[in-house]
């Protein structure tokens, strides 16, 4: 399956969930898992049902692994940002990312509230509604079509997920509560870096899909650790962070081995490998 009729199926199951969380009245969590609502349960049984039936695998945040033996398999958080859903905070999307023996092949990140759709294919670019997301040295630098190119953390405005123990030295910072749209704001050039500052780390099904975004749009990617993004077994967590540019992807690293370090002899230095 070549990277266009993957992208259909994605954009196909994407719209199924679309139409779930639309007819979201409040939330009501379902007692089965942390977190866990019932519309993200239905958004899951909605995309599953198109991805199963397209012949993909599929390793979901809701349901698990599906069929996993086959040759693509698309890792799917149905809503990434339930709270914000429930709550309605425009903040929350569908994530997918189809995953094969070569690494991260195909993405799509939908922002469930306003119809936003970050695409993405391996070596052939990604895009945020059809518009090409380029690297700042191919584009006439604004805000809306590429990684901004901010090289200074003191200069930079940043997206968290959780507050670390102190200030890490951006100049302004927010925390949104979708990874999965945090990571492709660096994309397109209306956030400068993003950093994981939880003290468990995220799944794969929570930044795949952006990660493929990200690394097509040239945006410098790492892991808190020096990890591979793309780990072996796609049930390990990891700690992305995300950069507009290698120079200030290197100081937000820096700053983020600051605290929290899990294995401090496993740390690596600068970007890492996604595999994609």
């Amino acid at each position: 399956m070549d990277g266009d009729r993957i992208l259909m199926v994605l954009d196909q199951a994407a719209a199924r969930v679309a139409d779930v969380v639309a007819r979201i009245d409040g939330g009501q969590l379902t007692g089965a898992r942390e977190g866990q609502y019932g519309f993200d349960v239905a958004a899951d049984e909605a995309a599953c049902a198109v991805l199963l039936e397209a012949g993909l695998g599929v390793f979901s945040e809701e349901s698990g692994p599906h069929n996993t033996e086959r040759d693509l398999v698309v890792v799917l958080d149905p809503v990434d940002g339930s709270t914000n859903a429930a709550r309605g905070l425009p903040w929350f999307s569908t994530s997918f990312c189809a995953v094969d023996s070569e690494g991260l092949l195909a993405a799509l990140v939908l922002n469930l509230a306003n119809g936003k759709a970050y695409r993405a294919v391996r070596g052939r670019g990604a895009t945020v509604d059809g518009r090409p997301l380029a690297p700042p040295a191919e584009i006439e630098p604004r805000r809306g079509t590429g990684p901004s190119g901010q090289q200074s953390l003191g200069e930079a405005t940043v997206g968290l997920t959780y507050i670390p123990p102190h200030h890490l030295g951006w100049r302004q910072y927010r925390v949104l509560g979708s990874i999965a749209l945090d990571m492709c704001a660096v994309a397109e050039g209306v956030l400068d870096a993003y950093i994981d500052c939880t003290n468990e780390g995220h799944s794969t099904w929570d930044y795949l899909g952006a990660a493929l975004v990200c690394a097509e749009a040239g945006v410098a990617m790492g892991e808190a650790w020096g990890r591979p993004l793309l780990p072996d077994d796609l049930a390990e967590r990891r700690y992305p962070v995300v950069a507009a540019t290698p120079q200030l992807l290197d100081e937000v690293l820096t700053q983020r081995r600051t605290f929290g370090a899990e294995d401090p002899a496993a740390i690596g230095a600068g970007e890492t490998e996604v595999r994609h």
